[in-house]
């Protein structure tokens, strides 16, 4: 298996007392910078097929997590455009599932409603038929894994796991100001699910944020402020990260 020989600077805990949010909120700090110069091979160095990747160069994967409303979309898109990489929204994908009026969407839909979390391999199939369907070799994977079955199915699927965990850290009062300001017309935009979502999201992602913490990955960013002053905090992780320019 492949495997990442250097790692990115661990973080100190992530969370802190629900009063005043779910998640705590901290500026990224300098100390925690970037070393991708180490090599990806297998025990005996010799490249091999993982997953469903057969590319010769295994990709650069970023997963992007946040609550609904934390901006994580808006900063993708900016990421994308600052550093090539091709942003691939679970979302996105579930939602477009969804219009195509599939038996898929219909469970999809109902799921959502409720608050649920879509189960792995739907959302790993959709995500997969993206990325074998692209060129780029840098991937944003934004609002995925929701939990730890979903970590762990997309670690088991695909034989690789991120080489960084963007997290979004925002106020619960401030995700749902936002999402409920933003009009797109999502069926999931509407307060009950927002509040319901906002639970799932505290109660499953905490695994999965101290799961990729210990394996020195996360990169926790404070999501107050304008898009471009929290852009600006985003642009220090990847100004440090030389494999990806």
């Amino acid at each position: 298996m492949w495997r990442i020989w250097r790692r990115v600077g661990s973080l100190s805990p992530l969370f802190s007392s629900p009063k005043s949010s779910i998640l705590r909120q901290d500026l990224i700090q300098a100390p925690y910078r970037l070393n991708f110069l180490g090599i990806l091979s297998t025990e005996n160095g010799t490249p091999a097929t993982i997953g469903f990747f057969s590319k010769e160069k295994t990709p650069f994967i970023a997963f992007v997590l946040g609550g609904p409303g934390s901006g994580k979309g808006t900063q993708c898109a900016k990421i994308a455009e600052a550093f090539g990489f091709t942003h691939l929204s679970a979302g996105d994908l579930l939602r477009k599932e969804i219009s195509s009026n599939s038996e898929n969407g219909a469970m999809i839909l109902a799921t959502i409603t409720e608050g649920k979390i879509v189960p792995s391999g739907v959302t790993i199939k959709l995500i997969r038929r993206e990325m074998e369907s692209i060129e780029n070799n840098k991937f944003l994977i934004d609002g995925f894994p929701r939990s730890e079955e979903n970590r762990i199915a997309f670690e088991r699927i695909t034989g690789v796991e991120p080489n960084i965990v963007l997290f979004f850290d925002c106020p619960e009062d401030e995700m749902v100001k936002r999402v409920l300001g933003r009009k797109q017309g999502r069926v999931d935009d509407n307060i009950d699910t927002i509040k319901k979502r906002l639970k799932v999201f505290a109660a499953l992602n905490l695994p999965v944020i101290n799961h990729y913490t210990r394996r020195g990955k996360v990169y926790k960013i404070n999501a107050v402020g304008t898009i471009d002053e929290v852009f600006e905090k985003v642009r220090q992780v990847f100004d440090d990260c030389k494999m990806i320019k």
